[in-house]
């Protein structure tokens, strides 16, 4: 079976089907079996369908239903929300690829039948087979998803049943659209929004556009936060309003200084609550690494270690919850959505009516010589706090070539803003490692005030990985100027010049 052999048709049940014209071929719908209930789960950001997959729990099982592979099924025991938490099975190995921090949740439910299907000839011989599932759900959408099987020395009769589901209104189940046909008022999530603006848009009007997209995904992902469903809600949320704050740091003269200084003291408000049980979710997230780095003799201390920032995080998480929750925040809320879906009560700063184009180039041009003025001082002797400097600098170049994106060139676009991930992957492990080292630092500090034996022995095995996360850092270190060398290549330099470098549009 190839990848396009599992189609879905909107709005459809068993007795529909032979109705599809299917050219000379007669549709014969046999083993119509009874109704049974279905659960149907995937991630927040609908990893599972995106991909050509659904997975539903059906009378015990879990049926996991893919584009390329037909039907899988297993035992439905799991003790836990992820896939790592699924009975082993075929399920489980073709879900291998899900993200591990991204929960499997209730999507819908429903009703959902299952039949064969066989197309005929004029000597009533089976030409194709397939497997069929129709699904009705609650929220009233439905969908019949058709499994082609193909029989040797019939391949014709295969691409020809093809082409008339197609006609009818088929579509394959990998592009993803099925949510829409069973769950016809469910809004999806993309953690990155698209963001249109034009040339010629003025510069306050594509910052409030991109300000506006970002605000929504914040919203989103509340309900995952207060009900700790896993931890990317809470980090994509942190992404947003990241976002929103550099657009308000790197939009120059767009805002008013007043008004600028204003939204950024109200969105770092925002943000502020978030940051304790973020750094704790890294920390435990990461627990396996940190398990790998140390001998088995120092792991009773990293047990104590990791069994403290669990306790640390059900504390953090419930405050931010109660925050979420709370009257003040939702009025904040609320009110910045209204601020930025009017605008008019935003003072305009002097280059508010620039055209979009001139003025990003004058932005990430500036912010693009920066960025190479600092990283060709840097070698191995250089400071951390000069690295650091060239990280920064590498997010808020990329963050304005990604808001400006639209008005440029996509293929050399692309060609410059992929080495400059890489150079900033780099940067950003480099930075993980010496605020791992810091925070680690802190804790021994808080250990020695309390000298029990039990902090004695999480103080040991703090202090082997300080020394461990600094030699890494190191090695970082070294990959970062191998990554600059790359961003830094005669062919990035000339497509950087020749989208960014235009002397009209500078101020």
């Amino acid at each position: 079976m190839t990848q396009t052999d599992c189609y879905y048709l909107p709005a459809r049940a068993a007795s529909d089907l032979p109705k599809i014209d299917f050219g000379k071929l007669t549709p014969v719908v046999t083993g119509v079996e009874p109704h049974q209930g279905f659960q149907l789960f995937d991630t927040f950001d609908d990893e599972l369908c995106g991909s050509g997959q659904l997975l539903c729990a059906v009378d015990g099982s879990l049926e996991l239903l893919t584009a390329d592979e037909g039907i899988l099924n297993q035992p439905s025991d799991r003790n836990g929300p992820f896939v790592a938490d699924l009975a082993d099975g075929p399920v489980k190995a073709k879900l291998a690829d899900v993200s591990p921090l991204r929960a499997l949740l209730p999507v819908g439910a429903g009703e959902i039948q299952e039949a064969r299907l066989a197309l005929v000839d004029e000597e009533r011989k089976t030409r194709v087979r397939a497997n069929l599932r129709f699904l009705t759900t609650e929220q009233g959408g439905s969908a019949a998803l058709i499994m082609l099987q193909g029989l040797r020395g019939y391949d014709k009769a295969l691409d020809q049943a093809r082409k008339h589901i197609i006609a009818d209104g088929g579509a394959p189940l990998e592009d993803g659209s099925i949510y829409a046909s069973l769950f016809p008022d469910r809004a999806s999530y993309r953690a990155k929004p698209e963001i249109v603006f034009g040339r010629d848009e003025a510069a306050f009007d594509a910052a409030n556009i991109i300000i506006n997209a970002y605000l929504p995904i914040a919203k989103a992902n509340e309900h995952g936060i207060i009900a700790d469903h896993d931890i990317e809600f809470l980090h994509d949320y942190r992404i947003a309003f990241r976002k929103i704050r550099s657009v308000l740091s790197l939009f120059s003269g767009v805002y008013s200084e007043k008004a600028t200084e204003k939204l950024k003291t109200r969105f770092s408000e925002m943000m502020e609550p978030t940051g304790r049980l973020r750094d704790l979710d890294v920390y435990l997230a990461e627990k396996d690494k940190f398990y790998a780095l140390l001998p088995h003799s120092l792991h009773p201390g990293l047990d104590q270690l990791f069994a403290m920032f669990a306790d640390q995080r059900k504390d953090a998480q419930a405050k931010l919850k109660s925050r979420l929750e709370s009257k003040q925040y939702r009025q904040e809320m609320n009110d910045l959505a209204g601020l930025f879906a009017k605008r008019k009560k935003i003072k305009r700063g002097p280059d508010a009516d620039r055209p979009a184009l001139n003025y990003s180039r004058a932005l990430i041009w500036k912010r693009y010589r920066k960025v190479c003025k600092i990283a060709a001082g840097i070698d191995a002797k250089t400071e951390d706090a000069e690295v650091h400097r060239l990280r920064i600098q590498c997010k808020k170049l990329r963050y304005l070539m990604e808001f400006f994106g639209p008005v440029f060139p996509k293929a050399e676009f692309l060609s410059v803003l992929k080495p400059l991930k890489r150079l900033q992957d780099n940067l950003g492990l480099f930075n993980d490692y010496s605020v791992q080292q810091d925070s680690l630092r802190a804790l021994l500090d808080e250990l020695g005030r309390e000298p029990e034996k039990q902090n004695l022995e999480i103080a040991q095995s703090v202090g082997a990985l300080i020394v461990v996360l600094h030699r890494k850092q190191l090695e970082e270190r070294a990959k970062v100027m191998k990554s600059f060398a790359k961003f830094n290549s005669k062919t990035t330099r000339d497509t950087f010049r020749a989208l960014f470098h235009d002397v009209k549009g500078k101020k």
